[in-house]
């Protein structure tokens, strides 16, 4: 066995109404005026409300930033780093979907550190700790409370790219699946599939260790079994508290076997055309799978199995690809199957997504087959 470490947020609380210690959290932390990085479709709903009533009843003064939008572009971070560090802030507090949380960890480390947020992309360029954060998620989508990654759009560059750093991870993931229960189907569906996506990645990810496989594996059976249930009936609490746990899990994977082929081919659409984040990944995900199979052939097989495939007496790879009719299957269920017609990307724009895609390189080097671009223009072609 190869030697492998095992990282991710300080502390994780989870639990249903577990949003209610919130205040006691930040107390724990020495925080006494948090920037509170709140979803946009999030303002004026009973849980903004919900917010003021917990923190003003323990008397803490917060600053709200409301701005949080999906595929936020880069210069929000830089906006919010700007407004913390004016009104003296000295926590962050990010509440939503994965777009928030990434805005609200980037904001934390921008407070604390000289620089502007395009000087931190890539890979260990954050030069020191941030100001404390806690992540609340209200999708069970993206993990992004337990990793070290921030996504942001470049629109000039029509380029999606990252910042990674373990000064991201936050020192607390605050999990309620109450605050799960108000998402409207499709959003429940695309979230889901992202995590399962995760999920599914990081497994088969060559980097993947004995740690994050346990974690990854059992991800895709909370997610492949409940998310039907949390999509069609979304007040079911059994299946929402399954998909934050599964989400959870599947962020823990990612964050230490990382991602591979799917997100290379998925963040020039949400670069170029502003595709949300995890419909991209629903498209790639099937035809990828399919194009990686000779190199995870019994990892795939344990996902057919997990997602309830009967793979006895079948031969390796025959048993191995029904776990992408499985996933193929658990979209179509879920009412999000599209293509890249049905989104009006054209096919004369593939071989110029693929030369972008070439240059997300962390996820391709995780990948457990090699691809060229030739082979990606091909995988596009196919969810076309």
């Amino acid at each position: 066995m190869k030697t492998f470490s095992f990282t991710g947020a300080k502390k994780i609380v989870f639990g249903n109404g577990s949003f209610a210690g919130l205040a006691e959290h930040l107390a724990e932390l020495k925080v006494s005026r948090p920037l509170v990085v709140l979803d946009g479709n999030l303002v004026g709903t009973g849980l903004g409300e919900r917010l003021s009533g917990l923190l003003d009843k323990a008397k803490i003064g917060f600053v709200l930033y409301d701005k949080a939008v999906p595929e936020p572009p880069i210069e929000l971070a830089d906006e919010g780093a700007k407004l913390a560090i004016r009104k003296k802030c000295d926590g962050v507090v990010g509440i939503g979907g994965g777009s928030a949380m990434d805005l609200a960890k980037a904001i934390a480390v921008l407070a604390a550190n000289k620089g502007k947020a395009e000087d931190y992309l890539g890979l260990n360029k954050v030069p020191g700790q941030g100001l404390p954060k806690i992540m609340v998620p209200t999708t069970a989508g993206t993990g992004s409370e337990v990793t070290f990654t921030a996504v942001f759009i470049r629109k000039k560059l029509k380029k999606k790219e990252g910042m990674n750093s373990p000064y991201l991870y936050p020192e607390l993931a605050l999990l309620d699946p109450e605050l799960t229960l108000t998402l409207p189907p499709h959003p429940t569906a695309a979230t889901g599939i992202d995590a399962l996506c995760h999920a599914i990645e990081s497994y088969t990810s060559i980097n993947a260790s004995p740690m994050s496989e346990l974690l990854s594996l059992e991800a895709i059976r909370l997610i492949s079994d409940n998310l039907r249930t949390a999509v069609h009936d979304g007040t079911n609490i059994e299946a929402r508290e399954a998909m934050l746990l599964g989400s959870l899990y599947a962020g823990l994977g990612l964050a230490n076997a990382g991602v591979t082929a799917v997100h290379s081919l998925s963040y020039p659409l949400g670069g170029k055309y502003g595709i949300s984040h995890g419909l991209a990944n629903t498209i790639m995900l099937p035809r990828v799978m399919a194009f990686n199979l000779p190199g995870a052939q019994e990892k795939f097989v344990d996902i057919a199995e997990i997602m309830g495939e009967i793979v006895d007496d079948l031969p390796l790879r025959e048993a191995a690809y029904l776990a992408v009719e499985a996933v193929e299957a658990l979209i179509e269920d879920c009412g999000i199957f599209t293509t890249l017609e049905e989104l009006e990307i054209p096919e004369a724009d593939f071989p110029e997504l693929a030369k972008v895609a070439m240059t997300v390189a962390r996820p391709l080097a995780n990948n457990p087959c090699k691809m060229t671009p030739e082979e990606m223009v091909e995988i596009y072609q196919e969810c076309y």
